[in-house]
């Protein structure tokens, strides 16, 4: 023992020193090397999520496009469907038109017709009322007693 301290009990706690200096060198390399490959799956993360950031983007410039055209033909069918319908509003207004037409001549025809029929049946009645019609002969005449023919 010199000046108060143990030489073997000095190189004993250094060895232990150092066993845990080596101990924490292995320790802090692990870390390291751990760091390391969480940086490179933080890095591999990153580029992905930039992949999916810009996939996510382009789908939804593709989804607005897809609703714009369905927007724009949806209004083109609408557009047609009323062209359409005011077609066939003009058609069935224009056949009414022709029907009605049709019927204010039949009606302004048998109008007419009734009167010129009125006036020829007056006629008829007049010239039936002026007919003189001849005596029927008497009929007893015709009867059994009168017939001479068979006798």
């Amino acid at each position: 023992m010199r000046s108060g301290y143990d030489r073997f009990e000095v190189d004993q706690y250094l060895s232990s020193l150092e066993g845990q200096l080596e101990e924490l060198k292995l320790r802090s390399e692990a870390y390291l090397s751990q760091s390391h490959a969480t940086q490179k799956q933080l890095e591999l993360q990153k580029v992905r999520y930039q992949q999916l950031v810009k996939e996510i983007a382009a789908r939804e410039r593709a989804l607005d496009q897809l609703s714009r055209d369905a927007l724009k033909e949806a209004n083109k069918i609408v557009g047609t469907a009323n062209q359409n319908a005011d077609l066939i509003v003009r058609e069935a207004l224009s056949a009414a038109r022709q029907i009605l037409v049709e019927i204010s001549r039949i009606s302004s025809e048998s109008h007419l017709l009734r009167e010129e029929l009125g006036v020829k049946l007056k006629k008829l009645e007049t010239v039936v009322e002026g007919l003189e019609l001849p005596e029927a002969p008497n009929v007893k005449l015709f009867s059994d007693d009168h017939d001479r023919s068979s006798q």
